[in-house]
């Protein structure tokens, strides 16, 4: 079919927004409603967050020195690293960490640093054998034991047994990879929270990594971290999205210190909209929103009496269900197509559900207060007893190409570009206020504030002002 005509209407944007959409549509579900859908805000201050928390560089210092080496930190999937000797590099600020799986099977993480000298033993992930100095040639194997000493004759001072690599701790949740420099951290899980549990039946452990887009932006990291814990903008930012999306009609939870969550409703027109009619949904859906089981709008034709949400949710229902090799059959609407997006403190966020999830990481660019790095991970499932196929290859984009250069991320390119230039135009806007502030709406920008909260435990400054 054609694009169906878009005669609809645009409401003043004052009145927009209801949270109890999502609840609401969970009451029109067909099958019973996990628990862990339901809401758990429970709400903050409203005090202005200064400015200098994202432009200041002894805040940068602060964080790199309280907060980076005592927290757990997404660093790669199992499946990237299968065979002894594949390894990862981990930079954030000052450290770097190789994530190595050994000859016997198991996953460890050293200081990138060579104990001769210091030189970093690896400037990039990929396989080797053993961990040979590229300057002397100090080496070690894959388990971080000292196997020999150029010249051992003139360092007979050191004690062989006690130059093994230093560790860090490594911890991995359904094939995803954390470390932390802190060897008195709780463990990952408790971290993690409630993560786990209202992850238990999405069969992540067979998720494999389909697209893996990593680009420099210049902003400090909470900027991009923070763009991705709301979805009131997408009126303004991403138009092209209202007529599928429930952008400011998002539910907003928190639990603990470390994990938030926004619920945004798909498949029903935002309510700064008015005559959406269904067939442009449906068409906008497949074309635009880049996690569909399907992204061709003219491929399809809704049924009479059944709506985008119903039709949309059986298509990815059956589609995921032949991908993964799973009966889908007890699964909701909601969790076949709406973006449930947690956040894990400090810097990683994934999309739940049963397939089209989204992974985001945001990195500091070294020690650069004002860059960091964005990467974005696409995962997709395979079945169970089967051989996974290779993880996608990582595409480093050049400083100066858009995400929509980026072929594999199809329609989430452009969306994230506009993103992009938000950020930019922020560190610019901080950097002129007058006000030396930033105020966030009580309810939709909860997460943003629930992240500084925990932001400031690590750093014991106990307040977010």
């Amino acid at each position: 079919m054609n694009k169906p005509e878009e005669k609809f209407v645009l409401l003043p944007q004052d009145s927009a927004g209801d949270p109890d959409v999502f609840q609401q549509l969970l009451k029109q579900e067909t099958v019973p409603v996990p628990d862990y859908l339901a809401p758990c805000n429970p709400g903050f201050s409203d005090d202005n967050l200064s400015v200098d928390r994202y432009i200041s560089r002894d805040f940068h210092r602060q964080e790199a020195e309280k907060m980076w080496p005592k927290v757990w930190q997404f660093v790669g999937r199992e499946e990237q690293i299968p065979k002894a000797g594949d390894h990862l590099v981990y930079d954030i600020v000052d450290d770097s960490i190789i994530v190595m799986r050994g000859d016997d099977g198991v996953i460890r993480g050293f200081h990138n640093s060579c104990l001769h000298r210091g030189r970093a033993l690896r400037t990039s992930g990929g396989t080797v054998g053993q961990l040979k100095c590229p300057y002397h040639g100090f080496t070690w194997d894959l388990k971080g034991k000292l196997e020999s000493i150029p010249c051992a004759w003139d360092f007979k001072y050191l004690k062989k047994e006690e130059q093994n690599l230093p560790e860090v701790r490594v911890e991995s949740w359904k094939g995803f990879v954390f470390i932390n420099m802190d060897p008195d951290a709780k463990p990952l899980l408790e971290h993690l929270d409630v993560l786990p549990e209202h992850f238990r039946d999405y069969a992540f452990e067979r998720s494999v990594i389909i697209a893996h887009v990593q680009r420099k932006v210049p902003v400090n990291w909470k900027v991009a971290q923070e763009a991705f814990m709301e979805s009131m903008h997408a009126h303004v930012t991403h138009p092209q999205l209202l007529t599928f999306t429930g952008d400011c009609d998002s539910q907003y939870d928190m639990y603990g210190d470390n994990i938030s969550r926004s619920v945004t409703p798909m498949a029903v027109p935002s309510s700064h909209t008015k005559g959406v009619v269904e067939p442009l949904v449906l068409h906008d859906i497949l074309e635009e929103s880049g996690r569909m089981a399907d992204s061709d709008g003219d491929a399809h034709k809704l049924p009479e009496g059944q709506t985008t949400r119903q039709y949309i949710g059986e298509l990815n229902r059956r589609i995921f269900g032949e991908a993964s090799g799973r009966d889908l059959s007890h699964v909701t609407l909601a969790e076949l197509q709406d973006a449930i997006l947690y956040s894990i403190f400090p810097n990683t966020q994934i999309w739940s559900g049963y397939c089209g999830n989204i992974l985001y990481r945001v990195i500091p660019d070294g020690d650069n207060h004002e860059s960091c790095l964005f990467d974005v991970m696409l995962l997709w499932r395979h079945k169970e007893g089967e051989v996974p196929p290779a993880p996608a290859r990582f595409n480093r984009l050049p400083d100066d190409q858009p995400f929509s250069a980026a072929a594999e991320l199809m329609a989430l390119g452009p969306v994230f570009d506009q993103d992009m230039r938000n950020m930019v135009a922020m560190t610019k806007g901080m950097k002129a206020s007058k006000k030396g502030a930033v105020s966030l709406a009580s309810y939709q920008e909860s997460r943003i504030r629930h992240h500084h909260l925990t932001l400031d435990k690590y750093l014991g400054s106990g307040s977010a002002k």
